[in-house]
């Protein structure tokens, strides 16, 4: 989609001139001669860069900049250039400052340059919100594993909308990302939307953003995750929990590419490729009514289903050694032959989520032996239950030192408190033991 400039300048020759040349660039520019026509353009659309002119007869640059600024960047044009002036609009948040009259190949230079470096800046935040989120990799060469693969590759290239079926923890956000690098938005920005536990009006807000005063609290404009997503990818993760009054306007976005901030009149466009996914049956929510039968036909035009973790068993050896590889530091470890037994024979009621946590905390449990045991799993319901084994149950949601706290003492007590016998049975060093009963304070079991 072409870029588009708003020109403010009551000079209408020299605005004429900057609209053609602008249109010449491969921009598509709009013009104002006053600060009030402005104000008209601007409440119905949001430029991607402002030409301002310096002095406007109803309005001066040092009131419209701190307004303008945060929304696009600004190039302000002026017959009265100075260094004081040229630093006082930098300090207000102009991002290019030229003096009239204005040099056409140094204008397109200056206007390429602020879009690029707005677009860079956009980038830069995308690529930063990967760095910390961490990247993730698609594992398994089962048949099903292989039949999801061909449908990315195939919808990946085009900006169809996708929606990803299959319960909680298969990796649903994973296939949304691998959507997104195998497309032409590769290099834009992957925004997810997580749809669940957030009231009507602040998931509104979210997903479109919000005017200043549209309701309380609302002290400032907020861009919404719509227009963060721009160039790339939106993914809306459980979409099946979407409030009604938002499904609407959810597929007015997808039909018509626009949409409206919450309390404002402009039409904004939404230059985004939508992702969706739901671990819910949509088919049959649409025919309850409380899914609407016209998005559920809209998102399904291409699905990818993913599989549960145990339908692919075949893939539980290398997910596993995944997982251990990315825990790995300086220690190297791998799952003993019994272990792996067990985990094939596990059902994964929570998919390749719970064995990464399963793996996670194993390897934690093994800390100072080099295979993962049996024992060493002994949280996982029945795995390492029965005659001789040891359970843990919690009512809360308990931390990897919770766990291995508690799976030692257990343990400290079922051997009477024998640290050699303790160490033994964990796989690790009689020292290791006695490190661990010094930092969990267990001197009496």
């Amino acid at each position: 989609m072409k870029k588009t400039v708003l020109v403010i300048d009551d000079d209408r020759v020299f605005n004429a001139l900057l609209v053609k040349n602008l249109e010449r660039m491969g921009l598509e520019p709009t013009s104002a001669g006053s600060w009030r026509e402005a104000e008209k353009l601007l409440a119905l659309h949001e430029p991607d860069l402002i030409l301002l002119d310096f002095r406007l007869p109803d309005a001066d640059c040092e009131r419209l900049l701190p307004l303008l600024a945060p929304q696009c960047p600004v190039v302000v044009l002026t017959g009265f250039g100075s260094i004081r002036n040229a630093v006082s609009m930098i300090q207000l948040g102009a991002s290019e400052y030229l003096t009239k009259p204005v040099d056409l190949a140094e204008l397109e230079l200056t206007v390429r340059r602020a879009l690029e470096t707005a677009a860079l800046r956009q980038t830069l935040q995308h690529y930063r919100k990967r760095i910390s989120q961490g990247q993730g990799e698609l594992v398994g060469d089962s048949k099903q594993m292989r039949a999801v693969y061909g449908l990315i590759d195939a919808v990946a290239p085009t900006d169809v909308t996708v929606l990803i079926q299959g319960e909680s923890g298969t990796g649903k956000e994973m296939i949304a990302r691998a959507v997104h690098e195998r497309s032409a938005r590769a290099d834009g920005p992957l925004v997810t939307v997580d749809s669940c536990g957030l009231q009507e009006q602040l998931f509104e807000s979210e997903l479109f953003g919000h005017e200043r005063g549209a309701f309380t609290g609302a002290d400032q404009q907020k861009k919404g995750l719509i227009e963060e997503a721009a160039d790339g990818t939106l993914f809306l993760d459980e979409i099946g929990e979407i409030p009604a009054a938002i499904q609407a306007k959810l597929l007015r976005v997808i039909e018509t590419g626009t949409f409206r901030r919450l309390g404002g009149t402009k039409t904004l466009r939404a230059d985004v490729r939508f992702v969706v996914a739901t671990n819910r049956d949509l088919l049959e929510m649409s025919r309850d009514g409380s899914f609407r039968s016209d998005l559920y036909y809209r998102l399904s035009s291409f699905i990818i289903g993913l599989p549960s973790l145990r339908e692919r068993r075949e893939d539980i050896p290398a997910l596993a050694q995944h997982f251990l590889d990315s825990f790995r530091k300086t220690e190297s470890k791998e799952l003993a032959p019994e272990t792996l037994k067990r985990l094939l024979a596990y059902d994964w009621p929570g998919n390749v989520r719970e064995l990464r946590n399963v793996v996670e905390r194993g390897f934690i449990l093994s800390r100072g032996a080099r295979k993962i045991l049996p024992e060493h799993l002994a949280f996982i319901p029945g795995v390492a239950s029965g005659s001789g084994g040891t359970t843990l149950q919690y009512d809360y949601e308990p931390t990897l030192e919770d766990i291995e706290r508690d799976y030692f003492g257990k343990l400290l007590v079922k051997y009477g408190g024998n640290r050699q016998k303790t160490a033994s049975a964990l796989g690790i060093s009689e020292r290791h033991a006695y490190r661990l009963i010094l930092k969990y304070q267990l001197y009496d079991q």
